[in-house]
């Protein structure tokens, strides 16, 4: 008699009660009721035609055919657990989990990972890209890209780039014909995201002073900005790794004024006193060799 595939729970049913003689105990591991486990059973025997406990008033015990294949369904049970257990481990070692922020992952990473699946196709990656930084607990990320001074405890950190910061409109933008230099651009509708660095640094770093800066627009998310400015609400101050596709499809362009350079860089942190798994390394590697502009 072959076996066949609906028997598998009313297996792992006979399996659970054999091992506790008790059908309540083995409902209570597989979350099934007593009941439920005594109709698994009697299916089973009923497919082979012989019984496998003897029923008493004081539970129940295994005839001896019900040995046999409890023997039998226990060791099959734990070769397949351990083939499953070992497939899972090898899985994640090929997982990478990164966290970063999304305007980064959006502009500048996104369009760079064919690169990466093409040169590591069993990799899988798993993205993260809340703003709070994230905890490197077990199942957190393996690896982050963080933006900051590069000084965080109990990480490892690897300067990733650089970045600098310049205005940028649409093209359409109303009066933007006018914008000469950075004391026009003083006078016209800002956009401005939640970043420590904004238009009152860049325009000191212009020469600009005393203005009154119309800051009409106020995003929490970088992207949100530009696309804001895309849209011609106004003028938003960039960051060179985030408005590379804006500039290069002609949604926004860059106006006179100078580049300030950023106070703070991206880094590639990861937990000092974990090993970091040879996957996790080999998408380190591919993003410490990407060109940074």
């Amino acid at each position: 008699m072959a076996l066949r595939a609906d028997w598998l729970p009313s297996l792992a049913a006979f399996e659970a009660a054999a091992r506790h003689q008790n059908f309540a105990h083995a409902g209570e591991e597989l979350h099934l009721s007593a009941s439920a486990v005594s109709h698994h059973v009697r299916k089973l025997e009923a497919w082979l035609g012989v019984g496998l406990f003897t029923r008493h008033a004081r539970g129940v015990t295994l005839t001896f055919e019900g040995r046999r294949l409890a023997d039998t369904a226990s060791s099959a049970l734990a070769d397949m657990d351990g083939v499953l257990r070992d497939v899972q481990v090898k899985t994640e070692e090929r997982h990478v989990r990164i966290s970063m922020l999304h305007s980064l992952n959006y502009a500048w990473l996104l369009p760079r990972l064919p690169g990466f699946a093409t040169a590591h196709p069993d990799i899988r990656l798993s993205f993260d890209t809340n703003a709070a930084l994230a905890r490197f607990d077990k199942g957190g990320p393996d690896i982050a890209i963080r933006h900051g001074s590069g000084h965080w405890s109990g990480l490892t950190s690897m300067l990733l780039m650089n970045e600098t910061l310049f205005p940028v409109a649409a093209p359409m933008l109303a009066g933007l014909q006018n914008a000469c230099g950075a004391a026009d651009i003083a006078t016209m509708p800002l956009v401005t995201d939640l970043a420590r660095q904004g238009w009152h640094d860049w325009f000191r770093a212009a020469g600009v002073h005393g203005a009154k800066l119309d800051e009409r627009y106020r995003f929490s998310d970088t992207t949100e900005a530009l696309d804001a400015a895309a849209v011609g609400l106004g003028i938003a101050l960039a960051r060179e790794r985030i408005v590379a596709p804006y500039l290069a499809d002609g949604r926004l362009v860059r106006l006179p004024g100078p580049s300030l350079l950023g106070q703070w860089s991206y880094y590639l942190v990861h937990p000092t006193h974990r090993s970091v798994r040879p996957a996790t390394q080999a998408f380190i590697d591919w993003l410490m060799q990407l060109p940074k502009n």
